[in-house]
């Protein structure tokens, strides 16, 4: 019998190609599952969603095991691989499915979200204010089969390419030792 416990965090920082690429990476990461959250249309499509017309962010849905990856070190790259002070937009993308969002599942979590932004907004660490929203989770919906494990399956997609790549770059070079080593 496998007595092993695994966690749930849920995280909204713009397209979930890119968000689900990082956390996939992490040691202690068991599972990825791109989807929407957040808004008020039951079962909504990308197309739905990308209209934003339901009020869902595009968001990860990532299990994890807390004793080999603490939930601070999933705040710490979810703040480290987008930017938390736009409103309603990561790059090229606007509205308010690419907002920034945590969405806690235990009061723990909202606890340590709350002081993680405090101490990131004490230390000016982005020089602007951090606009990310903090919410209770609602119902996660597991996006279309064609966006899971999306940057894996189309490494040499451009968009893929531009966007995604360099951001691996630089998570693999300052995250090295919370990566998952390759066989």
């Amino acid at each position: 019998m496998d007595d092993k416990k695994t966690e749930t965090a849920i995280f909204a920082g713009g397209c979930f190609w890119c968000t689900e690429a990082f956390f996939t990476e992490l040691k202690g990461v068991e599972k990825v599952v791109s989807g929407y959250i957040g808004g008020t249309v039951p079962n909504p499509t990308y197309r739905e969603v990308c209209n934003g017309t339901t009020g869902h962010a595009e968001a990860i849905q990532i299990t994890y095991d807390p004793n080999l990856i603490a939930y601070e070190d999933l705040l710490e790259v979810f703040f480290a691989t987008h930017d938390p002070t736009t409103l309603n937009r990561q790059g090229n993308d606007v509205g308010t499915q690419y907002r920034s969002e945590i969405f806690y599942t235990t009061d723990a979590q909202k606890a340590s979200a709350e002081n993680f932004i405090k101490l990131l907004t004490d230390q000016d660490i982005f020089g602007k204010k951090i606009v990310t929203k903090i919410s209770k989770a609602s119902t996660f919906y597991p996006a279309e089969d064609y966006h899971q494990d999306y940057y894996a399956q189309n490494p040499n997609q451009p968009y893929c390419m531009m966007v995604i790549a360099p951001k691996m770059d630089k998570l693999k070079k300052n995250y090295a030792s919370k990566l998952k080593k390759k066989s």
